[in-house]
C-alpha cells in the first residue's frame, strides 16, 4: 500500500534571505520537491489528518535532510545542542512538536531524536561528495556566510581539476549575481549553448584561441547553472536533461571541428584520420565505460576508490582536454595539442579498463564507494 503524502507546517521565518529567497520559502520549496502537500505556515492551523512534517523557518536544511525526514515518520531532527529543528509526526502530535520548536527545546518524549548525520547519509550520491548534511541556524548568522555555506554544499566533490580548483570563487560570485537578477538556471544553460555553437564555428574556421575563449566560457556557465539551480531550489527535469544533454553531445563535435581546421591548414600528419578516430571514438568509449561500471556495480566509476576520484581530476574528459588544447594553441602548435589529447585519451581508457577488470575481481567481496564512510 502506498503511504499518503504528509502535509507540511513551517513555523516562523527569518529576515536573512540567502540568494534572495526567504528561509521559509526555501524550506517550502524543499518540502514540495520531497512530495509534501499541502504546506501551511500558520502554526494554529496545521494539517489535521495523516502525518505532518513540521520545521522551523529560521533554519536552513539540506535538501537531503528534508527528503530523509519525509521518508521517516516519527523522527525529529535535532541540532548539535539537542534542540528540535524539524520533525515528521502524526497530525495529532503536531501541536506538541510546534511548542517544542517555538521554545527551542528538546523534542517531546517518545519521539525519535536524530542529528543530521544520523538522519541523512553523509554520502551525497548526486554530488559525488561526502559531507555532513547542512543544518544551519540563521539567528546570529551573516547573509554572506550563509550563502557561502549553501554554495559549498551545492558543489560537486568528485570532478575535474578546473571545476574543483579554478571555478569555485568566480562561479560563486556569478551565481550570486544571477540570483540577484532573477535569472533562471535554464537561461544560463541557453547562454552556454550559444557558446558551444560559437566555439564550434570558430574551431572549424581555425580561430583556435577565440574558440577556446568561448569553450571556456561555456564550461564556466556549465558550473554556474547547476549551482544556481541547487542554491535556489529551482532545478527541474527539463533543466537537468537540457544541461546534461548539452554536456554529453558537444565535445566530439568540437574535436571534429578542430581536426577539420588542422586539415585545412595543412597541419594534419600522416596518421590524422586514425588520431581523429581515437579522439572521437575514445570519448564515446569513455562514456560507455562509465555506463558499464554503473550497470555492473550500481556505482559510478569515479567514486569506487579514492584513486578513481583522484584520477577523475585529470581523466580525458572535456575540461582536461581543453587544458591540453589551450596550452598547445598558445604555444602555436594546435596540431601537437590534438595529438597529445589523443594520447591522453588512450591512456585514460586503458586506466579505466584496468579498473573495471579489478572491480570484477573484487565483486564477490562487495563493491562500495569510499564516500560511504563517515563525513
Amino acid at each position: 500500500m502506498t503511504r499518503a503524502a504528509p502535509g507540511g507546517l513551517i513555523v516562523g521565518d527569518h529576515a536573512i534571505h540567502p540568494f534572495g529567497i526567504a528561509s521559509a520559502e526555501r524550506l517550502a520549496r524543499a518540502l514540495a520537491r520531497a512530495g509534501v502537500a499541502p504546506i501551511s505556515r500558520d502554526p494554529d492551523a496545521p494539517p489535521t489528518t495523516g502525518t505532518v512534517v513540521v520545521a522551523r523557518g529560521d533554519h536552513v536544511l539540506d535538501e537531503g535532510l528534508v527528503r530523509a525526514l519525509v521518508a521517516r515518520p516519527g523522527a525529529v531532527l535535532v541540532d548539535d545542542a539537542g534542540r528540535a529543528v524539524a520533525g515528521h509526526v502524526a497530525a495529532t502530535e503536531a501541536s506538541a512538536l510546534v511548542a517544542a520548536l517555538a521554545g527551542a527545546g528538546a523534542p517531546p518524549v517518545g519521539m525519535d531524536a536524530l542529528d543530521a548525520t544520523t538522519l541523512a547519509s553523509a554520502h551525497n550520491q548526486a554530488l559525488r561528495k561526502r559531507a555532513r548534511p547542512l543544518l544551519l541556524a540563521l539567528d546570529g548568522a551573516r547573509r554572506r556566510d550563509v550563502e557561502h555555506r549553501l554554495y559549498d554544499a551545492s558543489y560537486k566533490g568528485v570532478t575535474d581539476l578546473v571545476t574543483k580548483y579554478v571555478w569555485p570563487w568566480p562561479a560563486y560570485h556569478a551565481t550570486r549575481a544571477c540570483a540577484a537578477l532573477g535569472l533562471s538556471p535554464n537561461l544560463v544553460t541557453w547562454v552556454s549553448l550559444g557558446f558551444v555553437i560559437a566555439a564550434l564555428v570558430l574551431f572549424r574556421q581555425g580561430a583556435f584561441l577565440p574558440g577556446l575563449a568561448c569553450a571556456w566560457a561555456m564550461c564556466f556557465l556549465d558550473t554556474v547553472d547547476g549551482k544556481l539551480a541547487r542554491v535556489t531550489l529551482t532545478s527541474s527535469r527539463f533543466g537537468n536533461a537540457f544541461d546534461h544533454g548539452i554536456d554529453l553531445i558537444h565535445p566530439p563535435f568540437w574535436y571534429l571541428a578542430w581536426a577539420a581546421a588542422l586539415e585545412d591548414a595543412g597541419l594534419a600528419g600522416p596518421w590524422h584520420d586514425a588520431i581523429v578516430a581515437l579522439v572521437v571514438g575514445g570519448y564515446v568509449v569513455g562514456r560507455l565505460q562509465e555506463g558499464l561500471f554503473l550497470w555492473l556495480f550500481r556505482l559510478e566509476l569515479h567514486v569506487w576508490r579514492r584513486l578513481d576520484s583522484r584520477f577523475r581530476l585529470i581523466t580525458a574528459r572535456r575540461n582536461p582536454n581543453l587544458l591540453i588544447l589551450s596550452v598547445a594553441a598558445v604555444a602555436g602548435r594546435p596540431d601537437l595539442g590534438f595529438v597529445a589529447m589523443a594520447a591522453w585519451t588512450a591512456l585514460s581508457l586503458g586506466f579505466h579498463f584496468v579498473r573495471i577488470a579489478q572491480a570484477l575481481v573484487a565483486r564477490r567481496a562487495g563493491i562500495a564507494s569510499w564516500l560511504d564512510g563517515p563525513a
